[in-house]
């Protein structure tokens, strides 16, 4: 996340953390947002343009009449649903961002499949540790499963590795050489735990470590795997190799 930021404000955003908006008003030459810290009265005056709003999602459940179609929600207003997407309403069935989980389109996609096969008397299942997240800044940043921290609290000894952009040519030639990638495996058994990805392309790259992980595989699996040259993707095996080491 430090490189993130270094790398947004060298592009010249001014990033204000642990900073909560207490008001707008709108001028003849455009807004003034007010904003104040988090333990803190002090406000502080920002001239701007236009303000995106953007204070996260929730699911869009209410007065749908689903408690009194039976179907049970959360505190939070989430579809109650079991392993197979049941509800507590008999024959009704929910997915997606109304569902507990990453609000994510393809997950709800994934979820969409997975349910009618399991209508149909399918087996299907979907692995929600090999989920990819994207962030579309420029350069992007992507991820999948667990993140090195969040590993070792779950009981993991790990190993990681990591490679920088600025050491790959496809990088240089595309001018885009921030960023880098970090493998997280388990120190046992070389499971691979999880992918982060920050760089050109992020989004695409990702989807390499997601069949990985999907598949059980390996840091060594990724690191074994031949990689074209020059191409961005070579960052990510040299990370894995770098986590076999």
């Amino acid at each position: 996340s430090q490189q993130v930021q270094r790398t947004l404000k060298r592009q010249g955003m001014s990033l204000r953390l642990s900073t909560r908006a207490v008001g707008a008003e709108v001028q003849d030459t455009g807004l003034q947002l007010r904003l104040a810290k988090r333990d803190s009265d002090e406000i502080e005056t920002v001239d701007c343009d236009c303000v995106l709003v953007s204070v996260g999602r929730r699911p869009h459940t209410a007065g749908l009449g689903l408690e009194a179609a039976g179907v049970a929600l959360t505190e939070r207003g989430f579809v109650t649903v079991d392993n197979d997407y049941r509800t507590t309403a008999d024959g009704v069935y929910a997915i997606g961002d109304v569902t507990p989980g990453p609000m994510l389109a393809h997950k709800a996609e994934a979820e969409g499949v997975a349910v009618v096969e399991r209508m149909a008397g399918m087996g299907s299942s979907i692995n929600y540790d090999a989920i990819p997240s994207v962030v579309y800044t420029y350069p992007e940043v992507a991820s999948v499963g667990q993140s090195e921290a969040a590993a070792r609290e779950s009981g993991f000894e790990v190993r990681t590795g990591t490679h920088l952009f600025r050491a790959n040519a496809r990088a240089h030639s595309m001018n885009c050489i921030d960023g880098f990638v970090k493998v997280v495996a388990d120190a046992d058994s070389d499971r691979l735990l999880g992918v982060h990805i920050f760089g050109p392309q992020a989004s695409h790259l990702i989807a390499e470590a997601v069949v990985a992980m999907e598949f059980g595989g390996s840091a060594e699996d990724l690191a074994r795997t031949v990689h074209a040259h020059p191409s961005l993707s070579e960052v990510v095996r040299e990370a894995a190799a770098a986590a076999t080491a």
